[in-house]
């Protein structure tokens, strides 16, 4: 995908930034409740699938702590990986140490497995590799056993290890298995995939979200290299002004995140510019629904 972006953002990125009501404070970046504590987080992460999975004592790390060190800097806390991400757990471990950032971190991972005893396995080793005591999150990664990891995951919340659980899916496919796990449990996070051109979340998990009081951070919302492909040559439209976009990966993720239930995308991100560029869709003026009717018929029209 980053070869993708690479094409769109070089062509995108001079279009030029109308000037606009932000709609955040302190830094500039959009922030969004997390509804069953109040707390609000910046509305834009970093998601550390495949980009993160490499030797943690390479040369490949120096780029990747440069990239969490610059999205820190510019504001942004949420960071989201997984123990099934290869070595991303590791690698993100070890940038926090070098970098002394954790404490301006919110930090997400998963469990993905099988069973209490190989649960608490996989989260003790989650605990180690991120080199932390507390993560702020844990999900049940693809509504993998959530009968034995959430009764585990709340024993966590109890003691203070983690501060909020919930529970994850990219695929329609599991969306009744979701629905049913949002409607029977007390969850203060979900993960859901959902793009310009992937809208079937909106029409049911996200509603049923809004109304349990449920967060909800969205993977993928750039469909992968479908949207880069898609507009890969062209330049923004023009109505993109009218809620001060300046890129595509911009236009994917403020259309993302001018869902009312979306509390905040974690795109891939492995390079400075993409980490800037993102976190540029949480600043100035979000669609509206009429425009957001005009991005989802460009696409469509594609």
């Amino acid at each position: 995908m980053m070869l993708h972006r690479r094409a769109v953002l070089a062509g995108t990125l001079a279009s030029g930034l109308l000037p606009g009501r932000l709609l955040a404070q302190g830094d500039g970046l959009i922030r969004r409740p997390i509804p069953s504590t109040g707390e609000t987080v910046p509305a834009i992460g970093i998601g550390t699938s495949r980009r993160y999975d490499v030797a943690p004592d390479s040369e490949a790390l120096a780029p990747l702590r440069e990239t969490v060190a610059t999205f820190v800097g510019a504001g942004g806390t949420v960071i989201d990986t997984a123990p099934d991400y290869g070595r991303a757990e590791e690698v993100l471990g070890r940038i926090l140490k070098d970098t002394g950032l954790r404490e301006k971190v919110f930090l997400c991972s998963k469990v993905a497995a099988r069973g209490r005893e190989a649960g608490h396995a996989q989260v003790e080793q989650s605990f180690r590799r991120l080199g932390t005591d507390r993560i702020d999150l844990i999900a049940v990664h693809n509504l993998i056993d959530p009968a034995a990891q959430l009764p585990l995951l709340r024993e966590l919340k109890e003691k203070k290890r983690i501060r909020y659980l919930g529970a994850t899916t990219w695929a329609e496919k599991q969306y009744g298995d979701l629905e049913a796990l949002m409607k029977a449990e007390k969850l203060d996070v979900i993960q859901v995939n959902y793009a310009v051109d992937a809208r079937q979340a909106a029409e049911r998990i996200l509603p049923l979200a809004r109304d349990r009081g449920i967060a909800v951070m969205v993977n993928v919302p750039f469909g992968r290299e479908r949207l880069f492909n898609l507009v890969r040559g062209r330049e923004l439209p023009p109505f993109a002004a009218e809620f001060d976009c300046r890129s595509w990966p911009q236009f994917f993720l403020k259309y993302v995140l001018s869902h009312e239930a979306v509390t905040c995308p974690v795109p891939g991100t492995a390079q400075v510019r993409y980490a800037e560029d993102n976190l540029g869709a949480a600043r100035g003026r979000l669609p509206d629904a009429a425009a957001r009717r005009k991005m989802e018929e460009f696409i469509d029209g594609l």
